[in-house]
């Protein structure tokens, strides 16, 4: 195409083959991840007498139904023969499992960048909503249905339409106690759950710049649930230096010649966006959710609206979550007690967001029982260098291995019937956690704070005087 053009022209071009009459793009995956919810594709595959067309390009983990006690092993014999099966696809097919006992083992959205799987300009797909977390890196990465993933395995490409180009600019500096998990649900709140509804979103401003991959990868991941295909950043330095040295990343010439390539992965200044959304880093608060749907969130320091306020369709909404999470328009959202608090995930279980937490919990003791999984087993080792699962452990927290854990309610990781959990992690419908299980989603900082008050609380005041 000629005329400027956005990262995401830039990208689908690249991996666009061919285009059919009604728009629809074929486009070539150069990454394909696949996990135990893979068993129907992998079926569809075996009904045909097809194999995986580029097993070097698709990578298998066991992370959605990982037990994270594991010498306890799955909770339902059903989860035990997924994972089996799991095995027995990738081992027929020659494709790279990341098992159990694998110490690079993760949930899939972690270990990918982690590993150097994940790269600029590549195309990822994955069965799996949260798949846009990769497009932290300058990717095309959203996730897919079993169908889908089917094509995937059999050809390595896959029928797209292009989504429309949306940019969200967040500039200034973020206050202290402030993270990407607080810009995601500042704007998520503010435009609604279909406020980019089927965009690519593209990430710019000085205080996206400022992130750390990490915090990147956090608003990449929750782009989803404000109804956007995918999430993206234009790769820069911070992006080079995370992925130099690791397992899967470009080595000598090959490294510079695809950094030279990546640094031109942006989209040009006079570019066109079909939505342009600006806010100011310094008007984002600590944010957390206090209904049953991500965008029903507000500031920490915020009181809980009253539906009537509410637009059209929307109170009534607001009134049946604030019925199912025992909760009363008017009163502070602050304070408001927790059963029990959960850490982890693919939004936040990397490193910086257990060493977030920590910087909360030394030397407090927790008020109510709570779960710290790790994304990976690498961030679990590398935490426990730092000394970081002690800290969890003498505040009174349980110390488990990686997996997606209390996020998908799996295993016994989960929130009991009328229980209010604080937790890290990116949705929280009506029975996510478990059965009638109330989730109140925030910032592993914040996550913290209401383990050491037992109640939702303003992380700031617990952050003087300590480095995080």
């Amino acid at each position: 195409m000629s005329g400027p053009r956005t990262l995401l022209d830039r990208l689908w071009s690249a991996h666009e083959i061919r285009q059919r009459e009604d728009g629809t793009s074929l486009l070539w995956v150069d990454r394909h991840l696949v996990h135990e919810g893979s068993h129907h594709a992998f079926a569809k595959l075996a009904a045909r007498g097809m194999a995986v067309a580029e097993p070097g390009l698709t990578f298998a983990v066991v992370d959605h139904y990982a037990p994270t006690r594991r010498g306890a092993g799955p909770t339902d014999p059903d989860i035990g023969r997924m994972i089996s099966t799991l095995r027995d696809n990738a081992a027929r097919h020659g494709v790279k499992l990341f098992d159990l006992d694998d110490p690079e083992q993760g949930i899939v959205h972690v270990i990918g960048p982690e590993q150097g799987l994940t790269l600029p300009g590549l195309l990822i797909n994955c069965g799996d909503s949260h798949t846009s977390t990769h497009g932290a890196f300058g990717a095309l990465a959203f996730g897919i249905g079993a169908t889908e993933v089917a094509h995937v395995l059999a050809s390595q490409t896959i029928w797209q339409r292009k989504p429309a180009a949306m940019r969200i600019t967040v500039d200034g500096v973020l206050g202290p106690g402030v993270s990407a998990k607080d810009i995601a649900l500042n704007w998520i709140a503010a435009l609604g759950t279909g406020g980019a509804q089927g965009a690519a979103i593209e990430y710019t401003g000085s205080a996206v710049r400022a992130l750390s991959m990490e915090g990147r990868m956090t608003l990449c991941n929750l782009s989803i649930e404000g109804g956007a295909r995918m999430g993206m950043v234009a790769p820069d330095q911070v992006t080079f230096d995370y992925i130099a040295g690791r397992s899967y990343a470009p080595r000598g010439a090959t490294w510079d010649h695809a950094q030279a390539y990546w640094s031109g992965l942006r989209s040009d200044t006079d570019a066109e966006f079909a939505k342009d959304v600006s806010l100011p880093a310094g008007d984002i608060a600590p944010t957390v959710t206090w209904g049953t749907s991500p965008d029903q969130a507000l500031p920490v320091t915020a009181t809980i609206p009253d539906p009537d306020t509410l637009q059209a369709g929307g109170s009534e909404a607001a009134q049946q979550a604030l019925d199912y999470m025992g909760l009363r328009a008017g009163a502070a959202i602050a304070g408001t007690p927790v059963d029990q608090v959960f850490i982890g995930s693919c939004t936040n279980g990397r490193i910086e967001d257990l060493r977030a937490a920590a910087a909360v919990l030394a030397g407090r003791r927790a008020k109510v029982p709570g779960l710290v999984s790790p994304g990976s087993a690498q961030v679990k080792a590398r935490a426990e260098e730092e000394g970081l699962d002690r800290i969890f452990a003498d505040a009174g927290l349980e110390w488990a291995a990686a997996g997606c854990s209390m996020c998908v309610g799996m295993n016994g990781d989960t929130v009991a019937t009328g229980k209010r959990c604080a937790s890290s992690t990116n949705r929280n419908f009506r029975g996510r956690q478990g059965p009638g299980a109330r989730t109140h989603l925030m910032s592993p900082a914040m996550v913290a704070a209401a383990a050491v008050t037992g109640a939702i609380t303003d992380v700031r005041p617990l952050l003087r005087g300590r480095a995080v």
